[in-house]
């Protein structure tokens, strides 16, 4: 999970927030939760976790919306990360649909 997170703060989001899931789900045990103002932007902070969690060995499940890099999902099993463009993050607002998860906001 810190490995994800530092590496998505390296791209310099414009929002980056940790939910803990462990007691509320059994498919994951965090979200983190990305966004940037710019496609390209959410494609770097894509590209940058998945060189970081790869050079670590860590080995990813699944990938979707690369293409349209309005929201990209990396899934690792333990940690699935959320990439967002801002204006979609805040549709979708994950962190309400998770509101009993603790909430670890550490951009933005």
């Amino acid at each position: 999970m810190k490995l994800a997170a530092d590496a998505a703060a390296t791209v310099k989001p414009s929002y980056l927030a940790i939910l803990d899931l462990r007691d509320l789900c059994t498919f994951t045990d965090h979200f983190l939760i990305a966004s940037a103002n710019s496609a390209r932007q959410v494609q770097a902070i894509a590209e940058r976790v998945e060189e970081q969690l790869a050079r670590a060995k860590v080995r990813m499940s699944h990938r979707e919306g690369v293409g349209e890099a309005q929201w990209i999902l990396l899934d690792y099993h333990d940690v699935v990360v959320h990439i967002f463009a801002d204006q979609t993050r805040e549709f979708y607002d994950l962190e309400r649909l998770w509101a009993d998860a603790p909430k670890q906001q550490l951009v933005g």
